[in-house]
């Protein structure tokens, strides 16, 4: 008899307590893998909310400008700085940064004033396409500003309202205009929910008299190549100003991504310790309760590898199914998450880290949310199984023969 067969009709000896194995390792499996998804999935929409909407990949900007922000410190070579990122293939925008005061009817508030190029821009943030009311902006309306979530609220306005900003130009003067609501932003950062005022570059310059050049050149986060190479590339092509990677600007996320394997590889852990006892407890009953049969076994000339790889080989048939119905369980649940998302729509406007919480928690579907828990299920039982396995191998028969 085939050591495969003989271990199947083994595992089924007590169905009871085979069943209950298979059922504790197949939930872990299930939640493993959940918790898994639904984590990956936090990170990545922190970390896409964050680069693609605000960040970017790098940020350059004048020398002292992040120390002390002013209109007048600005880098007076930008069209250079672009040509140079063109040339190396690195796509960029620059921004012209403001700020003011903003009001409608009664009401009003700070307002952090943003100068889009209308023709960079998009290529290199997706806040063109996180429109939850109106349209983005557009060089045939000049007077058409886009403003944050929050703003709109705290101000009352909706697109197609007037809105009175006030700021102090470039000549020390009072710089004051009407404008008409274009368009609200869904949730994005905390700053530009709070008080982001986005305008046509054109438009911020006429409004302050503003004839410098960026305060801000944002970077486009390239498909493969890792941030360091990229901050090199962006450090070249802008000698002499101040280059930060998204790390740089955002050190509390970049810990955050970077620690979050290790969370999910604790928990994993912690699980599976659990499921290891269980497992420990059952193979060392199913031993005992065979100690005869082992005797027999090595009377009839097995070694002592032959009844360890036995005992191996049946928890291998249980981990095997236990992992097939964790994965068949999670499979409609992971895509209902993954498509559907849990609707986090009371916590929106919330923030964590300064990164607003979207209206809906997605987890990721893919291939490798499922190898970690399963590598660890494997490795844990594998862990469990070696003492009840090794003290079925080295007994003798003669004292296998005589237990009670």
């Amino acid at each position: 008899m085939s050591t495969w067969k003989m271990a199947w009709r083994n595992i089924w000896r007590n169905r009871r307590r085979t069943l209950v194995t298979i059922a504790a390792m197949s939930i872990a499996v299930f939640i493993t893998v959940g918790y898994s998804g639904l984590v990956a999935g936090m990170v990545s929409q922190f970390e896409s909310d964050t680069l693609d909407f605000e960040l970017g990949a790098a940020q350059i900007f004048a020398p002292g400008y992040q120390d002390r922000p002013s209109i007048y410190t600005n880098m007076a070579d930008t069209p250079a700085i672009l040509a140079r990122l063109d040339a190396a293939g690195v796509v960029a925008t620059p921004r012209l940064l403001g700020a003011g005061l903003v009001a409608a009817g009664d009401s009003s508030g700070g307002a952090a004033l943003f100068g889009i190029d209308l023709e960079r821009d998009p290529r290199v943030l997706a806040l063109s396409e996180q429109m939850m009311h109106g349209h983005w902006l557009d060089t045939a309306d000049a007077k058409g500003v886009v403003i944050g979530r929050k703003l709109a609220h705290t101000l009352g306005v909706k697109p197609g309202d007037e809105l009175v900003v006030l700021s102090q130009a470039v000549d020390g003067g009072m710089a004051n205009d009407l404008f008409r609501v274009r368009g609200v932003l869904k949730t994005t950062g905390e700053q530009i929910d709070r008080a982001g005022v986005f305008m046509t570059a054109a438009t911020f310059r006429a409004l302050l008299d503003y004839r410098g050049g960026a305060h801000q050149i944002i970077v486009k986060r390239p498909a493969v190549l890792d941030t360091a190479a990229l901050k090199a590339q962006v450090v070249a092509a802008a000698p002499g100003q101040d280059v930060q990677s998204w790390r740089d600007l955002s050190p509390m996320l970049a810990t955050m991504i970077d620690s979050v394997m290790g969370l999910i590889a604790i928990f994993f852990l912690v699980i599976n310790i659990a499921i290891g006892i269980v497992v420990l407890n059952a193979m060392l009953m199913a031993v005992f309760e065979r100690i005869k049969e082992f005797g027999v076994l090595k009377a009839l000339g097995i070694s002592p590898g032959g009844v360890l790889g036995l005992i191996y080989v049946e928890s291998a048939i249980q981990v095997a199914l236990s992992i097939a119905a964790g994965v068949l369980l999670s499979l409609p649940v992971m895509w209902y998450l993954s498509t559907s998302g849990i609707d986090t729509a009371a916590m929106a406007g919330t923030s964590m880290m300064g990164i607003s919480i979207m209206s809906t928690w997605y987890a990721v579907f893919s291939p490798e949310v499922y190898l970690q828990p399963v590598f660890m299920t494997v490795f844990v039982v594998a862990v469990a199984v070696f003492y009840p396995a090794y003290k079925a191998a080295v007994i003798q028969p003669v004292e296998a023969m005589r237990h009670q």
